[in-house]
């Protein structure tokens, strides 16, 4: 595939790295002429020094012949606005980065649909779902979220039996912005069908908008579970996004921050998180709070000897689960001989990330480790014309077994039923095995017949 990368920094050096080894063809565009030398040098890759704003600059990278556009530089404008320009001028697809999470609010302004860009990637946002995947709390043990996060999944267990256990799913007044993607039950995931019914022991994959899911997770939950401890180092985007998965959850939140006035934000942001201002790689600091009761310590300021000093502190108070962000692969490989039990790379989150957008035509997204076993979590875009535009769902002869699992429409989650009908401009999301994406596909293309 041909993939132009915006800005040849930390983040997109790495991303195109991780393409260049896989042999992707890759033109990097990089402002810095030293670092573009750098890059140019030691990559299998075509490198253009210049600033990406430039739209002569994009014509020079052949922009218009992509496949897919990353924007990764460190700003976030120029993230947006040039991936804005690369999308006019005709690349494919386009996935820009973002810090700030204003730009990925869409309740005041939906800047990703006003720009056209395809999807909008932040490295912070992905590193904290990632660690909360890494937790695994009881009752929730995945967290993702697809369609530019307006879907999301979650996972519960089933520990009793209850009014929603041993009916058939089509019997199960579950609200309609929900529904059961998947369910395992001895280790053997499948993906959900009418007839199936829910047992005690198993793990029930919900799949929708998140205040139903959470609605929903509730009713399945049918005994209280203790409230764990989780400490987070580092009040940045990651540690935001963190602590406002988790206190929506089932934990008590504190959250050690060093800069008072970035407290002052995250306490008007976070209803039930506990914002201490103080240094968390001290000791002293740690002890004062109880820090060694805890059950979960998380450091993740922007610092990747501040993380390794800090859990190594935490574990001396004798927190045994301990999770650290570190981005150099240097570090990655010593820390675990600490004993810190896990170790998060944002470099690494982001490439898996990149690597499921490396898709053409209607396939947006594809993700192949999220559910254990052979099923594939996949988004389709809906082409003009396609036959998925032709008939209502029941008629379309989807590939079986295959779960159109929920439509995303101007933002709005639609989960579908036997007589819906698909738009064009639609995106789709499915759960669907490997050797069955190729028939899925075709659906959802264009037919100029």
């Amino acid at each position: 595939m041909r993939v132009t990368i915006l800005g040849g920094g930390t983040v997109g050096a790495s991303v195109a790295r991780r393409l260049c080894d896989r042999k992707q063809e890759v033109t990097i565009v990089e402002k810095n002429a030293d670092r573009a030398a750098l890059l140019d040098e030691n990559l299998d890759a075509r490198v253009l020094a210049g600033d990406a704003m430039k739209a002569s600059l994009l014509f020079q990278a052949r922009v218009m012949n992509s496949d897919v556009c990353f924007a990764l530089t460190g700003s976030d404008e120029v993230n947006i606005l040039a991936g804005s320009v690369a999308k006019e001028m005709g690349a494919r697809r386009v996935a820009s980065r973002v810090y700030a999470q204003e730009f990925r609010d869409v309740s005041s302004f939906d800047y990703r649909r006003f720009f056209k860009i395809d999807r909008f990637l932040s490295l912070e946002y992905l590193t904290a779902m990632e660690i909360a995947r890494r937790i695994r709390e009881p009752g929730a043990m995945l967290i993702e979220h697809f369609a530019c996060g307006e879907l999301e999944m979650q996972d519960v267990v089933i520990s009793r039996e209850s009014s929603l256990t041993g009916k058939p799913l089509s019997e199960l007044k579950l609200p309609p912005e929900v529904r059961i993607g998947a369910i395992t039950r001895d280790s053997v995931v499948s993906i959900a069908t009418a007839s199936d019914k829910i047992e005690v022991g198993d793990r029930v994959t919900l799949m929708g908008a998140r205040p139903s899911v959470e609605a929903t997770k509730k009713a399945f939950l049918t005994h209280s579970v203790n409230k764990r401890d989780a400490v987070i180092v580092g009040g940045g985007e990651t540690g935001f996004f963190v602590a406002s998965v988790l206190e929506k959850r089932n934990y008590n939140v504190t959250l050690f921050e060093r800069s008072r006035t970035r407290c002052e934000y995250l306490a008007r942001r976070l209803s039930n998180t506990v914002i201490v201002c103080g240094d968390g790689r001290r000791c002293s600091v740690l002890e004062e709070r109880r820090v060694g009761k805890g059950d979960i310590f998380i450091s993740c300021a922007g610092d990747d000897e501040y993380n390794i000093m800090a859990c190594v502190e935490a574990m001396e108070l004798g927190v045994t689960t301990l999770l650290a962000v570190v981005n150099h692969q240097d570090y990655a490989n010593v820390v675990g001989k600490l004993g810190i039990t896990e170790v998060i790379s944002p470099f690494e989150v982001v490439g898996r990330q990149v690597e499921g957008l490396m898709h053409q035509g209607p396939l947006v997204f594809q993700n192949s480790t999220l559910l254990s076993g052979p099923i594939e979590v996949v988004e389709l875009e809906v082409d003009e014309g396609s036959r998925m535009t032709q008939a209502p769902l029941k008629d379309l002869g989807i590939p079986k077994p295959t779960l159109i699992a929920a439509v995303i429409r101007e933002n709005n989650v639609i989960i579908p039923n036997a007589e819906c009908e698909f738009h064009a401009g639609d995106t789709v999301v499915a759960l669907t095995l490997m050797e069955r994406i190729p028939g899925l596909v075709e659906l959802f293309e264009r037919r100029d017949d």
